[in-house]
């Protein structure tokens, strides 16, 4: 679904209103973090076809399967990620981190990364 930031407009968010971000590193749907990077930046898991919420536009979603066989959603081909750091619905703190060997970004509702920082 779709929430408002007062800062960066409109994001993706979960249906819990939890913001999700994109990686900028991993290369088309296939997802490159694992491990600790993955501790860190929790795939956005699913156990079927990802929900459309509230402004979210169902044709943007999908999966792609991590190596360890899990399912995780995409959108606009982008795996999508968590923020361990983020504790409520509505918080960026993950915006425009660089680690793993990348940025990290909020995802508008097109599923393009949104780069204000």
């Amino acid at each position: 679904m779709v929430a408002n930031d007062a800062k960066l407009g409109q994001i993706l968010v979960d249906g819990k209103g939890m913001t999700v971000y994109l990686f900028v590193a991993d290369t088309g749907t296939t997802s490159t973090c694992y491990t600790t990077c993955a501790n860190i930046w929790p795939p956005v898991l699913t156990d079927g076809a990802p929900q459309a919420g509230t402004g979210t536009n169902k044709s943007l979603l999908g999966t792609t399967t991590r190596t360890d066989g899990k399912v995780e959603v995409t959108c606009a081909g982008h795996p999508l990620y968590y923020f361990i750091k983020d504790k409520k619905p509505g918080d960026t703190t993950g915006q425009g981190i660089n680690g793993f060997g990348g940025l990290w970004w909020v995802v508008s509702p097109t599923g393009a990364a949104i780069t204000t920082k």
